[in-house]
């Protein structure tokens, strides 16, 4: 029987196994499905998709600079636990540096690249069956700097959180300095000009509700609104931020001094935006042993 690419492509959604031994199954069992999906079963090769409906919204994101080529990634686990496991870092360093090398520019193309004879996807899959969780490559995104800028990178808490900067003009340490500034307080937009048309006229909207529910008089609400605008751009605009390091300046007065100007923000934390398991280690350890 021929084993025709959308068969493969079923097996391997049902067990999430890797390709070729989706397709070396059918191969095997003749393109049964069930009994392809037992022959997986029985080789250990579908574990990984039993854990297809866990939630993996832990893990640890990362930096892979090359000349003036960088990537910021994060690669997702169940737990903190297997975060911090050596293995998972070994995953995730060749994760990130086969992406960095590549021309990827989606995730479904950096999971078909290749890494050590097989693809990101294939080796996601087998290390969710080694080590026992889900695990996912959740995003990424790749920075090219011209000669006569420079990149300032910075991880937080051993990659929760990493932020990664091209600052034009500006010395290393400067643009460390920016990097740390970056991952420390959350900033969104790297300006007022960044900042998308639609956020700031939603921003208004609710400053509004807040002025009025407040009792302030109708003829104010404009004032109002303008002051408290610009203390949300304060909040959320890198350049406009109190500098952590120095809270007389700002970090636009710290670039200014230092004759440079930010090109280009990433900043990634860990999970967010992701739901989070609920359950402690105790219960996890719990339902282990009773699996």
């Amino acid at each position: 029987m021929e084993i025709n690419a959308s068969l493969v492509k079923e097996l391997r959604e049902i067990t999430g196994a890797g390709m070729m031994d989706c397709k070396k199954a059918l191969v095997e069992c003749n393109g049964d499905i069930d009994k392809s999906i037992d022959y997986l079963r029985e080789k250990g090769m579908s574990k990984a998709a039993k854990k297809a409906d866990r939630i993996a919204a832990e893990g640890l994101s990362n930096i892979y600079i090359n000349g003036n080529n960088a990537v910021v990634i994060e690669v997702n686990s169940e737990t903190d636990f297997v975060a911090k496991n050596d293995e998972f870092k070994t995953m995730v360093d060749k994760i990130g540096n086969a992406i960095l090398n590549s021309d990827a520019k989606t995730i479904e193309e950096a999971l078909e690249l290749n890494v050590d004879g097989t693809t990101i996807n294939d080796l996601i899959v087998s290390e969710t069956a080694t080590i026992g969780e889900k695990l996912s490559l959740r995003r990424f995104e790749k920075i090219t700097k011209n000669d006569d800028e420079t990149f300032g990178a910075y991880l937080h808490m051993g990659g929760k959180i990493s932020s990664l900067v091209v600052i034009k003009g500006a010395s290393e340490e400067v643009a460390k300095d920016v990097a740390m500034q970056a991952a420390a307080m959350r900033p969104e937009y790297i300006d007022k000009d960044s900042v998308p048309a639609e956020v700031v006229e939603h921003e208004k909207n609710i400053l509004k509700e807040q002025a009025l529910s407040e009792g302030k008089p109708q003829e104010f609400v404009d004032k109002i609104i303008t002051g408290r605008l610009e203390k949300f751009f304060a909040e959320v605009c890198l350049v406009l931020q109190t500098f952590v390091k120095d809270s007389d300046l700002t970090i636009r007065q710290y670039l200014d001094k230092n004759s440079s100007d930010v090109v280009s923000l990433v900043r990634y934390e860990v999970g967010e935006g992701m739901e989070k398991r609920n359950d402690n280690f105790a219960e996890e350890v719990r339902s282990q042993l009773n699996n």
